[in-house]
């Protein structure tokens, strides 16, 4: 149930999801306004700096609780790597005043959906529960915001140690193409910068993580000032406002954080790698450094992305999978992070089709695009499936309070949940032509992975020492 989410990974499952409810439009004259739903919310702060956040549902008897901690991979040092994924997990093994593997039991025996998860940037917590419950989710998130250092042991901490390690070979290093992200991420950010290194972490830095280091890291990011309570659903506000002074209000303070600033990187000169691994069909991955989440520039490669990839009229697809058939799937993205982005392309090639002709084939249509631009009914096309799944993520009451969350402990105001249209208004095919020249006419990392015993299936200069397992 614990997870930690590789970016691009996640990135598929995305844009999968917003060619599935999307719909497609034709013969429009001119951009049409996106609707933007409002999500109303009441924002406070506690004393002792824990940020909450309140939402009225009454739709359903069903309530959402939410805490992100604003910590992540890139809070890590190196050589110190995984501690943030890690650390999700030791958060479910009691309290104080819960015991051991008790977190579970409580919330399941009322039918609650519980989970956690950890990324470069946050670790989110989340309990959605029958409304009359809400209590209950409330003082176990307390009591283990305040109170988990006197349950840590040795013991737990080897025991859940092994599970992550477990949890790496099973999805990374025994994965077909499962380190393919981290080959890349640390051929894309010079080393130390705070994306070089993966979420789950490098073994070595696993097995070496002491008690002492693992306390440490709770004493710093675990403290309601580095927090925000998102709660929305069926809720009494007055009531709800109790219990949360009741059981989060006497937390004590943490210290001052300081957090890795912006760190856009560039590359001097492009970088090509090969490896071999236990798959059966090659697979290429294309990457440039990009603009960071939340601006316009992210915005305007979401779209190009989509007109890349997403749907099979889209570009890529229509040439490379349905026109010529050398690739058996294919997408693209912009991963816009808090302190940098990157912008892909990632194509799986028909069985004994070459990287080659796949990396040929797709330069065709980059060029295409840095050529001739991109058109008006295209650019609606994307917004169109970007509102269908804006209004799907928003129809749950986890969906807003996540929202609301993340919005606040990456942006710095939740309030983006209701602005989040307004960094696609006005795109023009003259705006996505000029950021494609701004970023897809750079060096990028070009990785090729191939099956077992067929280095000639690469792209072309690639280089196998760079990357190999």
């Amino acid at each position: 149930m614990l997870s930690f989410i590789p970016s691009r990974q996640r990135l598929l499952f995305h844009y999968a999801a917003i060619f599935l409810c999307g719909v497609l439009v034709t013969g429009l004259p001119s951009q049409q306004a996106l609707a933007q739903p409002k999500v109303q919310f009441e924002q406070y702060t506690l004393s002792n700096g824990l940020t909450v956040l309140l939402h009225e549902d009454h739709s359903a008897p069903v309530t959402a609780a939410v805490v992100i901690y604003h910590v992540g991979s890139k809070n890590e040092m190196p050589k110190r790597t995984g501690f943030a994924h890690l650390f999700e997990h030791m958060m479910f093994q009691g309290s104080q005043n819960v015991g051991d593997e008790q977190h579970f039991k409580f919330l399941q025996e009322i039918g609650a959906n519980i989970n956690g998860s950890t990324n470069n940037d946050r670790t989110n917590y989340f309990e959605i529960v029958p409304s009359n419950y809400l209590e209950l989710a409330l003082w176990l998130e307390s009591d283990r915001m305040g109170f988990l250092l006197p349950a840590m042991t040795q013991e737990k901490l080897d025991n859940q140690r092994d599970v992550v390690k477990n949890e790496r070979r099973q999805r990374v290093d025994n994965q077909p193409y499962g380190t393919a992200g981290e080959k890349i991420d640390k051929a894309l950010y010079p080393e130390g910068h705070p994306y070089s290194w993966p979420v789950i972490g490098y073994m070595e830095d696993l097995s070496v993580a002491s008690l002492d280091d693992v306390t440490e890291f709770f004493q710093l990011y675990y403290a309601p000032n580095n927090a925000v309570l998102s709660i929305a659903g069926d809720i009494n506000p007055n009531q709800t406002k109790e219990w949360v002074q009741k059981y989060f209000g006497d937390i004590p303070q943490g210290n001052e954080i300081e957090r890795p600033g912006v760190q856009l990187v560039t590359l001097k000169d492009s970088k090509r790698m090969m490896f071999e691994d236990k798959v059966q069909l090659p697979r290429l991955y294309m990457t440039w450094p990009s603009a960071q989440r939340n601006t316009r520039d992210d915005a305007v490669l979401d779209v190009l992305t989509d007109i890349l990839s997403s749907g099979k009229n889209s570009r890529l697809y229509k040439s490379l999978v349905y026109e010529q058939q050398i690739a058996q799937s294919l997408f693209s993205y912009q991963n816009g992070s808090e302190i940098a982005g990157e912008v892909g392309i990632v194509v799986t090639a028909k069985p004994e089709k070459t990287l080659t002709e796949i990396e040929s084939a797709v330069q065709v249509q980059l060029e295409r695009v840095l050529k001739d631009g991109v058109t008006l009914k295209e650019i609606q096309t994307s917004l169109n499936n970007k509102e269908s799944s804006l209004i799907n993520s928003r129809a749950t009451v986890f969906g807003k309070a996540n929202s609301l969350a993340t919005y606040f402990a990456l942006t710095g105001d939740p309030n983006n949940i209701n602005k989040e249209f307004d960094r696609f208004k006005g795109i023009t095919p003259d705006e996505v032509l000029g950021v494609a020249k701004k970023y897809l006419t750079k060096p990028n990392v070009v990785l090729s992975v191939v099956p077992e015993g067929k280095p000639e299936l690469a792209a072309a200069n690639s280089n196998e020492k760079e990357a190999s397992k």
